[in-house]
């Protein structure tokens, strides 16, 4: 198999990573963080945020696909004035049948401007750095083997075996987030974030430019009570990258210590023929103990892809207590 064939073919499985499309996770309608620098220091009051996010994408086929993501952020308080959060993350990204690896690590600063009314606006700059490796230099191509002798030839005569690298690279990604402090039990925000600014080059081949698309998103929130003890949370998240699009709607209803939320993820572009506008309905139940929210979500997909067995993912984050509160607050997502 030539080089050449090998390229295309990753291409095509990997699913459009020559587009570049950014791993998306099903909670980040609950884990904001994931989307936007903004959510550096949301909870304020000295308050400590942190978690894990797992994915597991077609966990039956060839082309399984796991994603992890950790983060850790710290709110600082120093009266009305001023406050500020600084955090930073990890992402990690491998792909089963390319042997394709994605890494990338980030610090964040989110600042806090209080307006009149009870608003709040929040600015964000996140600065880290990507490496991605699809382990080029562990493929024997056809011409390095001598079938008479049996003896390989470590050296390949394909013009790109030679420049083929794994890649390296800066990024740079801004946020904003918009809040509404809570009056009788109802809290908003929206907000908006573009990722890769600065548009780093992500080809694996010397000398080639593939700069990796802006991902922008457009979020919000409207938290309101429902029966009195209990509480209803509305979520929606548009995502944008290079040609491709995704909107998420959902609802988390929140009893007592229990979450339950669905979300529909759909596709508004349709870029192909055969494109599904809804193209899967996502369940999520999760569990409050203590400082400690534990999440498990599936996706059931409704589009012709075939059986996939789903998406899983699996969540716990931490929330400090409230160190500058009278009463000790819940979390406001």
């Amino acid at each position: 198999m030539t080089l050449k064939r090998i390229i295309i073919t990753l291409l095509v499985l990997v699913g459009f990573k020559a587009q570049a499309q950014d791993p998306i996770f099903t909670q980040s309608n609950y884990i904001q963080e994931t989307l936007n620098p903004g959510f550096s220091g949301f909870e304020d009051s000295d308050r400590v945020a942190a978690g894990v996010l797992s994915r597991t994408q077609w966990p039956n086929l060839d082309l399984r696909v796991d994603t992890q993501y950790a983060y850790f952020n710290k709110s600082y308080d120093y009266g009305p004035s001023l406050g500020f959060g600084i955090g930073a993350n990890f992402l990690r990204q491998h792909e089963a049948f390319s042997k394709y690896n994605y890494y990338q690590f980030n610090v964040n600063y989110a600042h806090r401007v209080n307006l009149d009314g009870g608003w709040y606006f929040r600015p964000a700059l996140e600065v880290g750095f990507g490496f991605k490796d699809v382990g080029f230099s562990n493929l024997t191509l056809a011409d390095q083997i001598n079938i008479n002798s049996g003896v390989v030839n470590p050296v390949s005569v394909d013009p790109l075996s030679n420049t083929i690298n794994n890649v390296f690279f800066g990024d740079i990604s801004a946020g904003i987030v918009f809040e509404r402090a809570e009056f009788n039990g109802i809290t908003y925000w929206f907000g908006a974030s573009a990722k890769h600014l600065n548009r780093p080059n992500i080809s694996f081949v010397d000398g080639e430019e593939l700069p990796l698309d802006i991902f922008y998103s457009l979020h919000g929130n409207f938290r309101f009570p429902f029966m009195n003890d209990y509480n209803i949370m509305m979520t929606a998240n548009y995502m944008q990258q290079g040609e491709y699009n995704r909107l998420d709607i959902g609802s988390l209803f929140m009893v007592n210590q229990f979450l339950i939320g669905i979300t529909a993820a759909t596709n508004p572009a349709k870029n192909d023929t055969n494109s599904h506008v809804l193209t899967s309905i996502n369940g999520f139940l999760g569990l409050e103990y203590d400082a400690l929210r534990f999440g498990l979500s599936y996706d059931v997909n409704t589009s012709k892809i075939g059986r996939t067995n789903g998406v899983y993912e699996i969540s716990v984050t931490y929330l400090s207590r409230c160190r500058r509160c009278k009463v000790d607050r819940s979390r406001k997502r």
